[in-house]
């Protein structure tokens, strides 16, 4: 009985050694193989959320992305929409934005790359502050607290 357990036991170590090796491998082609199918998508939370909108400038184009509320178990009440700007961003950035494309302007954002400042005017009740604001590989991005 102590023969059949050690040799159960042995073989089993066995495939799990081959398995790990064959999945160490092939596990990177695996994954973009999973990745790229349909029903996948980056959380919103770390993607800034999907594209609503974009106002082409001179040298840059301004993203504005739709608001996100998501969180763990369901809808927050608290939770922010993210600005892109991308391409050749001035060194001063002022520009007013409408994220829920009512024709009424939501705040406005006043930026100083030079010292990594940025101030926030709200003119919507629902703008809370600014989140985070910091340069990216393709510009500048920003996010705005906003509440449902």
């Amino acid at each position: 009985m102590d023969k059949i357990k050690m040799t159960a036991g042995m073989t089993w170590a066995l495939v799990c050694l081959v398995f790990m090796i064959v999945f160490y491998f092939g596990l990177g082609r695996f994954a973009t193989g999973f990745s790229k199918l349909p029903f996948m998508k980056l959380n919103p939370n770390t993607s800034g959320g999907e594209v609503a909108g974009e106002v082409v400038m001179d040298n840059c184009t301004l993203v504005i992305r739709k608001p996100v509320f998501e969180g763990f178990l369901g809808e927050r009440r608290k939770g922010f929409v993210q600005v892109d700007w991308r391409g050749v961003v001035s060194e001063n950035i002022n520009d007013t934005v409408d994220f829920n494309f009512d024709q009424i302007p939501d705040f406005n954002i006043l930026i100083n790359r030079d010292l990594n400042d940025a101030s926030l005017i709200a003119f919507n009740p629902v703008v809370k502050d600014i989140g985070i604001s910091t340069p990216t590989s393709y510009g500048w991005s920003v996010r705005v607290r906003i509440n449902k």
